[in-house]
C-alpha cells in the first residue's frame, strides 16, 4: 500500500499550502510519519515527521517555525501546512511511514531507508 501525498501547487512566495497523506487500506494511526521533499537535482531529504498519537513531532531547521505537521487519525489523514513559503521550497514532497521507534528515528535523523509505503509524491511550486 502507498501513501498518498496530496495538495501540492503553485504558490507565490509568502504564501500558504496544506499538504494532505492518506493511505487506502492502510490504518496510519499505528505508525510515525514523515515528510520528505525531493528538489530538481538534489537529494531526499527528511523535512517533518509526527509519532503515531501525535504528540510528539520533528521539524527539520529549515522549515522550522514556518511548517507544522499534525494528524488527524479518525480521518486517516496526516497533514503537513507549509506557511510563509520561500522559492528554495520548491519540490515533490512524499510521506511515507515508519515502523521505527520515535527516539531511533530522530537520532538517524530521518533516514531515508527507515521509512517504507512511499506514495509519488505531490510538486509544491513557489515562485518568487
Amino acid at each position: 500500500v502507498q501513501l498518498q501525498a496530496s495538495g501540492g501547487g503553485l504558490v507565490q512566495a509568502g504564501g500558504s499550502l496544506r499538504l494532505s497523506c492518506t493511505a487506502s487500506g492502510l490504518t496510519l494511526e499505528y505508525y510515525n510519519i514523515g515528510w520528505f521533499r525531493q528538489a530538481p537535482g538534489k537529494e531526499r531529504e527528511g523535512v517533518s515527521c509526527v509519532s503515531s498519537r501525535g504528540d510528539r513531532t520533528y521539524y527539520a531547521d529549515s522549515v522550522k517555525g514556518r511548517f507544522t505537521v499534525s494528524r488527524d487519525n479518525a480521518k486517516n489523514t496526516v497533514y503537513l501546512q507549509m506557511n510563509s513559503l520561500e522559492p528554495e521550497d520548491t519540490a515533490v514532497y512524499y510521506c511515507a511511514l515508519s515502523v521505527r521507534g520515535w527516539t531511533d528515528l530522530l537520532t538517524r535523523t530521518m533516514t531515508l531507508s527507515d521509512f517504507t509505503n512511499w506514495g509519488q509524491g505531490t510538486l509544491v511550486t513557489v515562485s518568487s
